[in-house]
């Protein structure tokens, strides 16, 4: 059966019923149909955060499958089984991807979030909301520009590019105004997907409308002529951006297919922004549930050091322990095995795949966080093959944990949920990478060094000047949000495993006033991603009866 098969074979729970399990009141309660609502401002503005936060992350991703949201899915199914009140945080599904090479986003086979269809679609037009915000303020700008200018705005200086919640290649860089004087001045301009907006990071890491309004108008739009930055705030049309942004700032509350609360909020990618769901939905989890378990998109050296750097550093927020995913498939897939080889049995592969692996675990370490590994069970993987993983792994003192919630649902967890509950009870040292004191240059470097355990950092003579620029203008105490291939620890999506001593090529940098960070982007990485050449957009279709096949 497809995913969107075994999803629709499960009659889901009134989602009144869902609120219920973290004693969240009926007047909180904004349905958006019988099975997913969004919890009122009014409500979740009073709540404190009292649970404890459990982070999962995985290793670097290949075409073999990891596994993380469908087990940060079965993990938190394993714990409501155990008896535990628990609550998922994910992020919610792009069109990009939806119709492109990955899919859909709801996790996989007996461990995953419903409506699967609804939630991969439109949902609660959250995405569109960011869409439409980021897009009127790139209208306020040109229209600026058209009567007059009176902030003497340099054409060849705007840095705020379109969005749009698609992949296409053929917008990435555009010349618009084109058409003579009633179109405006024509310039060049381009378009980024839209989870990478600034706006959508806004409102991720925003903890109330109040914050919501005055990251807004932090952003910086370009500069003038004279080189002076121009924020959103003084173009006007700030209270339109949070109007349109007001409903999809409230926690979307669906459930899993085994009924356990899942709040999925937000959208960031985690190769080119921050990668995590908003910090309102988190706080909101803590304060309803005891454990909170959530992911941070691609890697540990992307979204989990975004987490635990950025998002955590900014909210406050201080979790227990963090969770590595890995597949017998994908550590064979690093060791040097190729796709159409994996179900041969290969230890040596296995072993040598387990670099990648061992260096996240080590790098989490730096964090101070009790780590626990999970490895997604696969039919074709040997008992020799795990046993293996589980060898390279003592050294460090870690545990690996074979889960089989793909096929078997919570049950198929409940190991590592056990494991879990044990390691968020040891004392935790969690601390961040580099200070805010340190000079934004350092904090490239410092992540390079430790994390992707570079050499060296490259930077462009534009990206240097930058950055100078940057701390002149008072940002200097910002964290760095990294932009690189999520495929290796490198700029070189072809480096698989653990590559070390490369040199990091840093290109660009943006800066995102309003988000709180500034955006390094290391080697080819693009914002707008492709479609591949043969998207997932030619195989969905609508049934007769309106069910939406082809989802994956």
């Amino acid at each position: 059966m497809s995913d969107a098969a075994i999803a629709a074979s499960v009659v889901p729970l009134p989602i009144e019923e869902v609120a219920e399990k973290l004693a969240v009141p009926a007047k909180a309660v904004y349905r958006y149909g019988p099975h997913k609502a969004k919890l009122g401002l009014d409500f979740v503005s009073t709540l404190a955060p009292t649970g404890k936060l459990v982070l999962v992350t995985a290793i670097n991703p290949t075409p073999a499958g990891e596994g993380k949201t469908t087990t940060t899915i079965g993990l938190g199914d394993a714990l409501s089984r155990l008896g535990t009140k628990v609550a998922v945080c994910l992020r919610e599904p792009s069109l990009g991807p939806v119709f492109g090479a990955k899919g859909g986003a709801t996790g996989g086979g007996r461990a995953q979030i419903i409506p699967m269809q609804d939630i991969n679609l439109h949902f609660t037009g959250d995405l569109h909301a960011i869409t439409a915000a980021h897009n009127l303020l790139s209208a306020l700008i040109d229209n600026h520009i058209h009567w007059g200018n009176a902030l003497d705005l340099d054409a060849r200086r705007i840095s705020w590019r379109r969005v749009m919640d698609l992949n296409d290649r053929a917008l990435r860089q555009v010349t618009i105004g084109l058409g003579g004087p009633p179109n405006g001045f024509p310039r060049e301009d381009g378009f980024d997907i839209t989870v990478a907006s600034e706006v959508m990071a806004i409102l991720c890491l925003a903890d109330s409308l109040q914050d919501l309004e005055a990251r807004l108008s932090r952003m910086v739009i370009g500069q003038t002529r004279g080189r002076r930055m121009v924020t959103a705030e003084e173009l006007g049309g700030i209270g339109s951006m949070v109007a349109l942004l007001r409903d999809a700032f409230q926690p979307n509350l669906v459930q899993t297919m085994e009924g356990t609360p899942a709040l999925v909020h937000g959208g960031p990618f985690a190769n080119i922004a921050h990668g995590c769901n908003s910090v309102m939905a988190t706080r909101s989890a803590l304060a309803l549930a005891d454990v909170v378990v959530t992911e941070a998109g691609f890697g540990a050296d992307l979204g989990a050091e975004k987490f635990l750097d950025i998002k955590c550093r900014q909210a406050g927020l201080a979790p227990s322990a963090a969770v590595v995913v890995a597949t017998v498939r994908a550590l064979k897939m690093h060791g040097g095995v190729a796709v159409k080889s994996l179900g041969i049995p290969d230890v040596a592969a296995v072993k040598l795949g387990c670099a990648n692996l061992k260096r996240h675990v080590e790098n989490l370490s730096k964090f101070g966080l009790p780590v626990v590994v999970a490895l997604n069970h696969f039919t074709s993987d040997t008992d020799e093959e795990v046993a293996a993983v589980a060898a390279e792994l003592s050294p460090l003192g870690v545990s690996v944990h074979v889960c089989r919630h793909w096929a078997k649902g919570g049950t198929g967890a409940e190991d590592l949920a056990r494991a879990v509950l044990e390691a968020i009870e040891k004392p935790s040292d969690f601390r961040f990478l580099y200070p805010d004191a340190l000079p934004l240059a350092e904090k490239i470097e410092t992540v390079a060094r430790e994390i992707y355990r570079a050499e060296r950092v490259d930077f462009s003579t534009a990206a240097a000047a930058k950055l100078k620029e940057f701390e002149a203008a008072g940002f200097a105490h910002l964290p760095v949000c990294m932009a690189k291939t999520q495929y290796s620890f490198s700029a070189n999506p072809l480096a698989r495993n653990a590559p070390s001593g490369h040199v990091l090529p840093v290109r660009e940098v943006r800066l995102s006033a309003g988000a709180g960070f500034v955006v390094a982007l290391a080697g080819d990485i693009m914002t707008m991603p492709g479609l591949p050449s043969a998207p997932a957009a030619h195989e969905i279709f609508v049934m007769p009866d309106g069910f939406i096949a082809g989802l994956s």
